[in-house]
């Protein structure tokens, strides 16, 4: 916590940080070489009953660390987790209507639509969303390198996304900071104001989607499956495939029984 947790990425850190307070009340004051698998399996047991998802993401977080003892020779044993499944988890497929997008977007916050329209533009990740620079606008085109997989990506800049770039520009903006979407301060929107601001349009729209939907919404809507896998950065098709399909299922034509004269 003191020497790799400040190397992540801030949504990171703060995820970590409560999944820790968590772990540290049970397993704290155990002598490292004495958790068992048992106990592991045992703290999923407990904790699944209140939220199966956060057991298993702490769950990993032990693992992590587990393995950062082992590496720098507090314990020789194998990692207790090595064996011990977690819960399953359904993949989210929710899709966004353009009728829950625009109510939500009519409520937000101006730097929230500023936000939402990039995401839904350029089909990517909030992070990257938030740390484009102006740098990143050159030649007609957005340079994007994807935090998660480092998958680098150049957007044509023209139609809406053309018009997104151009609206937020026009903005009053800090000349010394070159981040492209910024509070009316001039500093730049950080994922927590976003995060915020998102959550209050949502209470105030009625709407229930989450902004990470939008990247799948972007991905759907293209309805051209190379388009989409370029503007994701998935590697495999199965997987764009698999993303896309499951928010709106395949379209299929219906039955077609010609009635009696």
């Amino acid at each position: 916590m003191r020497e790799v947790l400040p190397t992540l990425r801030p949504i990171t850190q703060r995820d970590y940080a409560q999944y820790f307070r968590l772990l540290d009340v049970v397993f704290g004051e155990l002598p490292i070489e004495r958790i068992r698998p048992f106990d592991i399996a045992e703290y999923l047991r407990v904790r699944g009953e209140t939220s199966k998802v956060r057991a298993n993401r702490e769950k990993a977080l032990f693992s992590t660390i587990f393995n950062y003892a082992r590496a720098w020779g507090y314990v020789d044993s194998v990692n207790p987790c090595v064996g011990v499944k977690g819960f399953k988890e359904k993949a989210r497929d929710r899709y966004v209507s353009d009728e829950e997008y625009l109510s939500l977007w009519r409520t937000a916050h101006p730097t929230v639509q500023d936000a939402m329209d990039l995401a839904l533009c350029t089909a990517q990740r909030p992070a990257d969303v938030l740390k484009i620079v102006v740098g990143d606008i050159a030649d007609g085109k957005l340079s994007i390198s994807q935090n998660k997989t480092g998958k680098k990506l150049r957007i044509a800049i023209e139609g809406d996304l053309a018009d997104v770039i151009a609206r937020i520009l026009a903005k009053p903006r800090s000349t010394t900071n070159h981040t492209l979407l910024q509070d009316p301060d001039g500093k730049s929107l950080t994922y927590f104001a976003l995060r915020s601001r998102f959550d209050k349009a949502r209470e105030k729209s009625g709407v229930s989607f989450q902004f990470r939907d939008l990247r799948a919404k972007a991905a759907t809507d293209v309805e051209d499956l190379a388009h989409a896998q370029s503007l994701l950065g998935h590697k495999n098709r199965s997987t764009t495939e698999i993303y896309t399909r499951e928010r709106r299922g395949d379209l299929v034509r219906p039955l077609f029984k010609r009635g009696k004269d």
